[in-house]
């Protein structure tokens, strides 16, 4: 498949670049989190987001989107990764519709996705039990009732759960934890019997701790074959997740080397030192790698090609590296002043930690694509 981007792709990730560069620039990152915003997000940017239809970009047309696709939602993705763009288009236009699209009935789809595209409705996925990724590793139940579905157990780490309207829960209704057998995905709304305690994360950004205590909620997909669906939905949540991090990689290693082109010590650039060089050097080639296993993920994604999980585990593995030396690199050559809050390159470093642990570090995708590769 040809790795590069189409002529409306490329226009689409110009206008997302315009965009958070001059609406969504860090320091709005850094306004929310010492102004403590009780959204984590600035809801009139996020408004301005749904009007230019990124809400909508993998939602078909038939159900109110603009059925662009995942490449298209991945440079959107990889902008909002350059300014570190707080919002909740990972948590609903990726994870919560994309549950919905490929477990919901035609009537719920028609009833939920205009409403996701529209901005007015809100949704999370809750997954993690424990402290390490475990899809299948879920103890909380989900019991028959009337013609719906009680969910009772408690999930940790659901990012933007704390503002969902519906949350989609990935409940037992049979087997033992880490079966893949037996999963159950519950679409609950954020109301009667649920209980929601907001974390706010190392990188300002939002999370949530969530009880259920016989909480009603519809099913999606097939009662206790849940993981065909969640499987689809945390891959494309993987690969637009790696997404981010590419333009959280990009951004951190141009500003690192502008930085070494201006900073001088003994009367020249420290640039200039051959041991910044081949460091510098080895950050390029990883990004550059980076760069093209997110692509190929993502046109993957768009193909359905049965090639999506160890792609998406490729990815993510691959960007849970590159992030982690980027920004750790980027930190320590401006020195001093780089450990302190007053320069923009801390934030990158932790905004590089939460996404190495969200949907599954290396060492979680690593083994996942040793097994899909048969070993």
């Amino acid at each position: 498949m040809p790795l590069v981007l189409n002529e409306e792709q490329n226009m689409l990730k110009d206008a997302a670049k315009d965009f958070c560069t001059n609406s969504t620039p860090i320091s709005q990152l850094r306004g929310l989190r010492d102004g403590a915003s009780e959204s984590g997000f600035d809801t009139d940017t996020w408004q301005q987001m749904v009007d230019l239809g990124w809400a909508g970009i993998t939602i078909p047309e038939d159900f109110g989107g603009l059925g662009f696709g995942y490449l298209g939602m991945g440079v959107v993705m990889e902008e909002c990764g350059r300014t570190l763009t707080a919002s909740p288009l990972l948590s609903t236009a990726v994870l919560g519709a994309g549950a919905i699209i490929h477990g919901g009935s035609d009537e719920l789809k028609g009833d939920l996705l205009p409403q996701v595209a529209g901005g007015e409705l809100l949704l999370a996925l809750a997954v993690e039990e424990t402290p390490h990724h475990n899809p299948y590793g879920a103890t909380t139940t989900a019991e028959k009732s009337g013609d719906g579905y009680k969910v009772t157990g408690s999930k940790k780490f659901v990012l933007d759960g704390h503002v969902a309207n519906k949350i989609v829960v990935v409940a037992r209704t049979s087997g033992n934890a880490g079966d893949r057998d037996g999963l159950t995905l519950v679409l609950v709304d954020s109301g009667a019997g649920v209980n929601v305690t907001r974390t706010i994360m190392a990188d300002s950004r939002n999370a949530a701790n969530i009880e259920f205590s016989g909480a009603q909620g519809v099913l999606l997909g097939e009662e206790g074959k849940g993981a065909d669906v969640l499987d689809k939905v945390l891959d494309a949540g993987r690969i637009l997740l790696s997404a981010e991090m590419l333009g959280g990689v990009q951004e951190c290693f141009e500003r690192t080397i502008e930085y070494l082109k201006v900073r001088e010590q003994f009367g020249v650039p420290i640039g200039s030192f051959q041991g910044l060089k081949h460091r510098a050097a080895q950050m390029f080639c990883e990004v550059e790698l980076s760069k093209s296993v997110v692509l190929e993920a993502l046109s993957c994604l768009d193909d359905d090609s049965e090639q999506v999980g160890e792609l998406a585990s490729l990815a993510k593995a691959r960007l849970n590296d590159t992030y982690n030396l980027v920004s750790s690199e980027g930190v320590q050559m401006h020195g001093g002043i780089g450990m302190t809050d007053e320069y923009e390159i801390g934030f990158f470093m932790k905004r590089s930690r939460v996404c190495e642990h969200s949907l599954g570090n290396s060492a979680f995708h690593r083994d996942r694509y040793g097994v899909i590769q048969g070993y």
